[in-house]
């Protein structure tokens, strides 16, 4: 394919889906001379997760393209990273590594022979290597090598000399592996700038960088391998990927943070070139999409179900995953599997302990007390529909503050602007605001919901008489203090948000305790057993 493509073409191909590009005008260039050299790397930490999919179909469009590819299995990154990888762990991860990466290729219908495969360990413990380790570590401020590594190296409380290491090796790799171009995601932007900077210090090429969008995990945050419920394991089975898939976040017409959607636009199109929805006739009938701007479309109008979704995205994961879960179905690699993982024990790393999926953690910040949600009384002031998006109103609610906080939600299809204006309303204040259809969300709107056909939801009603900013908390945790903002990584709210539920009363609950202003009980009209969201 590639011989047939035009400098042009190869540079689209390399470059499509891809969130940022760093150096185009010098990529354009070497496509006018010849095939580009890139790599991609990975600390051989968590085990490999469905979003590994992500950089394997662009892996198929470089090779597609005709690039030279590099895939470098990072295992001196992974103790390097908060000893994420225990030393005497290090060999069984990368062969893991190399075994199951090497299935999703297969599984893609990547040609092995064209990919070469290196091991860190094998150049970056040389003595050349090592001074320039020395020679950068004299270069680069602490505070350069700690900004770089915020997005990617484990942020603890007591930081390891080692993590500011982390980002130097990772730009002297791109000299060592003599490549043009690094490909990674866009968390690690701050790496790629760092290596742009420093190594022409060196006497080193400026190398491109071509960075990846972070696909969202299950639960509308970055899919994590030490996040069990916000990933779909490589070797999960078919039961599994449904039960997960099924818990999954993904809103009617919400498009944002739609770990679901994501996955059709970032692995399925570039893979298949369609998308299948089957669904029932009275539903519309089974539709294939050839363009994905159709699907987000179609969902954003809430033309697509996200039950339906879910089940076509169910069909083309569980294709994808087949061949690896036979190819690890052998003795050998499922005692790999066991030993590079030995489930959650405690291995001595370091003279610390840690554990064998990723060490650190723990104290009173990971407590799941539901007084860390900031949660208020809101009057409605204003409601207009999005002006991009048939299914958000555009709100602006009074939580109490100088100015009114503007909300983004999707409620079109369940309560009129008639029924919203003036009324007051329940209002989660300490998210990290998101953009929904290019207008920021700065709170969130709560609601009762009860699943079904079709979906109900009513906005929860604070006590008569409550004003805007009045606080609401859970019984038995009336002095907690809420989170400042909530740490989306470490998924408080939707840890929390499981155990909310409204009563047989229709009172809103946390594990069976009220939930309450000074003046009274939450409620919702009519939803009884509903959950709240």
């Amino acid at each position: 394919m590639a011989d047939q493509l035009n400098p042009d073409e190869k540079f689209h191909l390399i470059t499509r889906n891809l969130q940022e590009v760093l150096g185009e005008d010098k990529l354009k260039q070497i496509l006018q001379e010849r095939e580009l050299k890139v790599y991609w790397g990975s600390a051989t930490t968590g085990k490999p997760h469905v979003a590994y999919f992500v950089p394997m179909s662009k892996i198929a469009d470089f090779l597609n393209a005709g690039c030279e590819v590099t895939i470098l299995f990072a295992d001196l990154h992974a103790y390097l990273d908060n000893m994420k990888a225990p030393w005497e762990l290090l060999e069984l991860r990368v062969k893991y590594y190399e075994q199951v990466i090497k299935a999703m290729l297969e599984s893609i219908g990547v040609p092995l022979e064209k990919l070469k495969f290196i091991k860190g360990t094998d150049y970056q413990l040389s003595r050349e290597y090592t001074l320039d380790v020395y020679r950068l570590s004299s270069m680069v401020t602490e505070h350069d090598a700690k900004k770089a590594g915020a997005e990617v190296v484990k942020q603890v409380e007591h930081p390891l000399l080692s993590g500011l290491l982390y980002p130097g090796l990772q730009a002297l790799d791109e000299e060592y592996l003599k490549v043009d171009a690094q490909f990674g995601g866009v968390d690690q932007r701050k790496i790629f700038t760092l290596a742009e900077k420093y190594l022409p210090s060196l006497g080193y090429a400026k190398r491109a960088h071509l960075m990846n969008p972070m696909v969202p995990g299950l639960t509308g945050a970055k899919m994590s391998s030490s996040e069990e419920e916000s990933k779909i394991d490589l070797l999960d089975s078919k039961e599994d990927v449904k039960k997960k898939l099924k818990k999954a976040f993904c809103e009617p017409g919400n498009i944002q943070n739609n770990g679901v959607l994501s996955f059709v636009k970032y692995v399925v199109f570039p893979l298949r070139g369609e998308f299948s929805i089957k669904r029932d006739p009275k539903w519309g009938g089974d539709k294939v999409y050839t363009e994905f701007e159709e699907v987000e479309k179609d969902f954003a109008e809430e033309l697509i179900h996200p039950g339906d979704l879910k089940a076509s995205v169910e069909t083309a994961l569980n294709q994808l995953l087949e061949p690896i879960r036979k190819k690890f179905a052998s003795p050998e690699l499922q005692k790999l599997t066991n030993s590079a993982y030995p489930g959650t024990s405690k291995t001595k790393a370091g003279g610390k302990g840690v554990k064998a999926g990723g060490g650190g953690g723990g104290g009173e910040d990971d407590e799941l007390a539901p007084s860390r949600l900031d949660i208020r009384v809101g009057k409605v002031i204003s409601v207009d529909k999005h002006p991009d998006a048939d299914s958000l109103y555009l709100e602006k609610i009074d939580v109490g503050e100088p100015e009114p906080r503007t909300v983004v939600s999707g409620l079109v299809a369940y309560v009129s602007q008639e029924e919203l204006q003036d009324r007051t309303v329940l209002v989660l204040c300490n998210l990290k605001p998101q953009k929904m259809r290019g207008i920021e969300s700065q709170a969130m709107l709560l609601c009762a919901s009860i699943e079904g056909e079709p979906r109900r939801v009513e906005p929860l009603d604070a006590p008569e008489g409550s004003s805007p900013g009045e606080r609401v908390f859970v019984e038995g945790f009336e002095t907690g203090k809420p989170d400042e903002r909530l740490n989306p990584k470490k998924k408080v709210w939707e840890k929390l948000q499981v155990d909310l539920k409204i009563s047989d009363e229709c009172v809103a609950q946390w594990k069976d305790k009220q939930l309450m202003t000074k003046l009274g009980q939450i409620t919702c009209k009519t939803l009884k057993g509903g959950n709240i969201s």
